[in-house]
């Protein structure tokens, strides 16, 4: 094959298609000479190796004529080969194209990937190789989530595995979240948009394979845009149908991506890409040229580094383009705003994403921490984007596991976090409030294990949180004793309907509405196996049912959804008399009794009360009647019960509308 003129469209990296051919274009800042390499599709076997051509700016290109998309490729670097000045350049190293959009298999850790170069071990035939396509650009419309719904995170594997009424075909991939029982599912949920945890292949941690485990969750990638193959065996065409099924039923996608480490981990990790490219130049080093571990995995992507930023760029440009997502969350976002200076608001990468027109109207997610120095950002973040806020996850547990001087806190969260969300005179909240997400205790484990119980995961219970701010109701895991589950399931119950009923955005993981359990496993990425598939089956129906009524309430009760902050015109926090919280109250470290009524609260313009009993006894709460309305019980108990007190049971939510 010989060299010749192509003209590239889109991103300046990657596999271009052209009508003549395909041009390959990759970045380097130090490797000295670069390949592509090119294999048959059926037996793998490498028929070509074509030496590309380095401009001034690192760039490293090659058209082929007569190239044409389904063609199979990698590339290989050569350079200085030093790992401890962090130079890892081996041309045995087969590396996946950061670019590439399809892979032909998943990718397979093996130990001859982190081989020396003097071992001369070539790994082209355990590596996937990269697949030339063109996907189709899809008409851009405006995301349909907003702020102040419901986000749905699920892990699209486990979601459906074991759904008995799905299509067995489909059980397992994205295509299943088209089937009818999922989308009456989602829709009789409340769902603004599924949160997909993430959907791009990853490879196993080192550790895994000898103990019999692989990663379920995904939060491992090699490359940023290459789509899982199992997952999703139709590729962009699977991806793009699937969000546009979504959008027809009024649910918005948004993919939950990680562009803040790789799969090439520590110095002992497997040189499968950007490290093989330019490790100095695609990763985060200290002054001693050591890798920084700003994130816990052995590596950290050098976000402040112009050619990783436009990587990032273009890979989310890929997902609006080639599927039309409504937009991201950013899994340890904190990252992307790192400079040598610290994290900033302001920084390039942040910068580069608010100016791009293609992302301008996305809906942006963060997950506003690291474990680097200063790595804990919540609220930091600019008004661009939505935070998940774990502070309102933990003080909503201490608040129903029984802890102390927690009211004050309880109507703070409630109420958007405005100690958070209100700084520098800002008028809305950017809350994603959650009670349990994929990382940590289940809803329901919450209420039934006080310790993390990660035996499975075979590190001697050492990973995962050791403070889950949870409560086991008399007994450690599971029981038959009637009493035990009857508090468990009020527990349960108090948790849901606080998430329902508090202002701003709201998150619930896949199965906490009907009681998943991971038997105590507070850090189950490991895990793909019953412990997280979905019991559909086994579900508990009641409780289900009681979510779908939170949903229905919450649909017609727009002061729950709003975003603004609550001025004193909005809201009045009452004790269970009816009148005003005094100070004495609101300072009282025992109480656990709360009235938070609503101006405007439904639909019609009347005012909706949570009456929230955290005591373990029933109380009666009175409201205060204003002429020409009634009040009306609406949760629990029978619809219609009308009156203007009534006894709320021990750890429970009530909620009542006036009319």
């Amino acid at each position: 094959m010989e060299k010749g003129p192509g003209a590239a469209t889109g991103p300046r990296f990657g596999a271009t298609v052209t009508k003549d051919g395909v041009r390959f274009a990759v970045w380097s800042g130090a490797a000295e000479r670069m390949w592509v390499s090119l294999f048959e599709p059926w037996n793998y076997s490498e028929i070509d190796r074509l030496e590309m051509e380095r401009d001034d700016d690192g760039v490293f290109s090659l058209f082929v004529p007569g190239l044409r998309a389904g063609a199979r490729y990698g590339f290989r670097a050569d350079g200085r080969y030093a790992p401890e000045r962090g130079l890892w350049f081996d041309p045995a190293k087969m590396l996946m194209d950061p670019y590439a959009l399809i892979i032909d298999y998943p990718y397979r850790y093996n130990a001859i990937m982190a081989a020396v170069r003097w071992q001369q071990e070539d790994t082209s035939n355990m590596m996937p190789k990269a697949i030339v396509t063109s996907p189709t650009v899809v008409q851009r419309k405006p995301p349909i989530f907003a702020a102040g719904q419901l986000i749905y995170e699920l892990n699209v594997r486990s979601f459906t595995l074991k759904h008995p009424e799905v299509r067995e075909e489909l059980r397992g991939t994205l295509s299943a979240l088209r089937e009818p029982v999922v989308i009456d599912h989602l829709k009789r949920l409340g769902v603004g948009a599924v949160e997909l945890m993430p959907i791009t292949a990853c490879m196993n941690e080192r550790h895994l394979q000898p103990l019999g485990l692989r990663n379920a969750w995904g939060y491992n990638p090699v490359s940023f845009m290459a789509l899982d193959p199992d997952m999703i065996p139709g590729g962009w065409a699977e991806l793009r149908d699937t969000v546009a099924a979504l959008r027809d039923e009024g649910l918005g996608t948004i993919l939950d991506l990680v562009f803040n480490h790789t799969a090439e981990s520590d110095v002992e990790g497997p040189t499968v890409s950007l490290r093989g490219l330019d490790n100095l130049a695609y990763y985060r080093h200290d002054e001693e040229g050591r890798l920084v571990n700003d994130t816990g995995t052995g590596n950290t992507v050098a976000c402040e580094h112009p050619i990783v930023q436009e990587l990032v760029v273009d890979s989310l440009r890929a997902f609006v383009d080639y599927a039309g997502v409504d937009g991201f969350r950013f899994d340890l976002a904190t990252i992307l705003g790192r400079t040598e200076q610290g994290f900033r608001t302001d920084a390039p990468l942040f910068e580069r994403i608010a100016a791009d027109p293609i992302l301008a109207d996305r809906v942006m997610i963060a997950e506003p921490w690291d474990i680097g120095p200063g790595g804990y950002q919540l609220g930091n973040f600019s008004q661009r984007y939505l935070e998940w806020n774990d502070r309102y996850r933990d003080d909503i547990r201490r608040f129903w596991r029984g802890d102390a001087n927690m009211i004050g806190t309880l109507a703070t969260r409630l109420s958007g976090s405005s100690d958070i969300f209100g700084r520098d005179g800002a008028d809305r909240t950017r809350t994603v409030n959650f009670v349990a997400a994929h990382d940590g205790m289940t809803l329901a484990d919450t209420t039934a294990y006080e310790r993390k119980h990660n035996e499975a995961n075979g590190e001697d219970n050492r990973d995962g949180h050791n403070e889950n701010f949870s409560w086991n109701n008399g007994v450690e895991g599971e029981s038959a004793d009637w009493e035990i589950l009857a508090r468990r399931r009020r527990d349960i119950e108090a948790l849901l309907a606080s998430l329902f009923v508090s202002r701003g955005t709201i998150m619930l993981t896949a199965g906490d509405e009907f009681g998943r359990t991971q038997k105590g496993n507070n850090n189950a990425y490991a895990q793909d196996n019953k412990l997280t598939w979905l019991d559909w089956e086994g579900r508990d129906v009641e409780l289900e049912a009681f979510a779908f009524r939170l949903a229905e309430l919450r649909d017609t009760a727009p002061a729950l959804a709003a975003t603004a902050l609550l001025t004193d015109e909005d809201v009045q926090w009452l004790s269970e008399l009816g009148q005003p919280l005094e100070t004495g109250q609101w300072e009282d470290p025992g109480r656990r009794r709360l009235c938070m009524m609503l101006a405007n609260g439904t639909e019609r313009g009347g005012r909706m009360a949570i009456l929230i009993n955290g005591d373990a006894k029933g109380v009666s709460f009175s409201l205060p009647l204003r002429n020409e309305f009634a009040w009306r019980l609406i949760l629990p108990g029978e619809r219609g019960q009308s009156g203007t007190a009534w006894e709320v049971a021990g750890r429970t939510v009530a909620i009542a509308i006036e009319e």
